[in-house]
């Protein structure tokens, strides 16, 4: 191979590969495994049954990362899509909305800017991503 063809190979390879570092990722909701978390049920619970649990922040740091980073930012925190999640309220008022969001997603002039989240991740899941921002939770 000559050295124009190489050069050309390349060139496509890195375009391919920053594409690729710059793009949001796979969107679709990712399986979350919580085992070791306590089961719920279909009824969704009032209030985040797994504050402070040590194993509820570990899985909810992972599914965090794999579902909701891509719009809500590295660590919760937000590059400006979305709200920057380490503002929401503690305890029981920012468990209401958090609930209310992740059940109903965010549809604003017909466009979805979340999706209905509990539609693909159980309850178990989404408690725990709860629990994971409670963990990284900053005051304004």
């Amino acid at each position: 191979m000559n050295n124009k063809k190489i050069q050309s190979t390349l060139a496509l390879l890195l375009l391919a590969a920053s594409t690729n570092l710059w793009a949001h990722g796979d969107v679709v909701p990712q399986a979350v495994n919580t085992d070791g978390l306590e089961p719920l049920g279909e009824e969704w619970l009032e209030e985040n049954p797994y504050r402070d649990n040590p194993r509820a922040i570990e899985i909810g740091s992972s599914a965090y990362n794999q579902n909701c980073a891509a719009c809500h930012g590295l660590e919760a925190k937000s590059g400006g899509i979305a709200p920057d999640l380490r503002l929401l309220e503690l305890g029981a008022m920012g468990d209401e909305w958090y609930k209310e969001r992740v059940i109903n997603g965010a549809v604003r002039d017909g466009r979805v800017y979340m999706p209905k989240m509990a539609d693909f991740l159980s309850q178990e899941a989404l408690w725990a991503v709860r629990s994971y921002l409670e963990s990284v939770h900053v005051e304004e």
